[in-house]
């Protein structure tokens, strides 16, 4: 049975749908020695796959891997920095580093911290990163100034940005302190700094941001212990179970 290309390296943990996609424009992929094209059909059972002249094994596909981490501050969402950073796939054991695909779903900016998903599922990072899906995510924020009861509501009911509107949030006042306002920001999208830049276009720009949930999956562990900056954890069955219903795709 024939498969699209970019699906079969994203079942298989080589990259996302999207990224496989950039591979395969960029000339890394070949099929049967062939340098591949966007939208070509593969049969995985008898087609030889190479990415940068290595070849995928398709006898075997490989277990699912599906993480929580606490990103630091100063770590890039990325699988590899042209800079030498340290990347969010750095702060895991050599064990996981090696194991086929491993990549964050969606971003964090290099100065933002909390929950970031890591899987080999590239099927789950493609839907969870779509933007039909609206899956909430949860963020403690923390602003110079403090935002008027006209402000957030301003900011809550959407902003143009780009030109675009953005989604209505919820957002509430935890705490002032010292000139500054600490915030509960629940979105339902992700654009590229969003929270930062609409701070900032407000006039209350953002000094800290940590992402503390995504959806019902928080960073405490099974024994209610918060995951420290840095750890991680794998995913428990019901949070799984949460992200596949989440984005109508369950069952897997």
């Amino acid at each position: 049975m024939e498969v699209r290309l970019h699906k079969i390296l994203a079942q298989w943990g080589i990259a996302s749908r999207r990224k496989a996609e950039e591979m395969i424009r960029l000339g890394r992929v070949c099929v049967n020695g062939n340098s591949a094209y966007l939208g070509q059909k593969v049969n995985p059972k008898t087609d030889i796959i190479a990415v940068d002249d290595n070849l995928v094994s398709l006898s075997v596909h490989p277990e699912p891997i599906y993480l929580l981490l606490n990103k630091p501050a100063g770590i890039v969402t990325t699988c590899d920095d042209p800079r030498g950073r340290t990347t969010v796939i750095d702060l895991l054991p050599e064990s996981l580093q090696n194991s086929q695909g491993i990549h964050p779903v969606g971003r964090l900016d290099v100065n933002s911290t909390g929950a970031l998903i890591l899987t080999n599922d590239g099927e789950l990072t493609y839907h969870l990163t779509h933007p039909s899906h609206s899956i909430p995510k949860t963020y403690d924020v923390v602003v110079q100034g403090n935002p008027t009861a006209i402000a957030l509501k301003e900011w809550s009911q959407g902003i143009l940005l780009d030109g675009r509107k953005t989604r209505p949030a919820i957002i509430r006042c935890i705490d002032q302190f010292s000139g500054k306002t600490r915030l509960e920001i629940v979105l339902k999208e992700g654009r590229n700094r969003q929270i930062r830049r609409l701070g900032k276009q407000l006039g209350y720009p953002v000094i800290s941001l940590h992402r503390t949930a995504i959806g019902m999956i928080t960073l405490n562990t099974d024994n209610k212990k918060y995951l420290k900056a840095g750890q991680y954890r794998y995913l428990q069955d019901f949070e799984l179970c949460f992200l596949k219903q989440a984005i109508s795709i369950f069952p897997y």
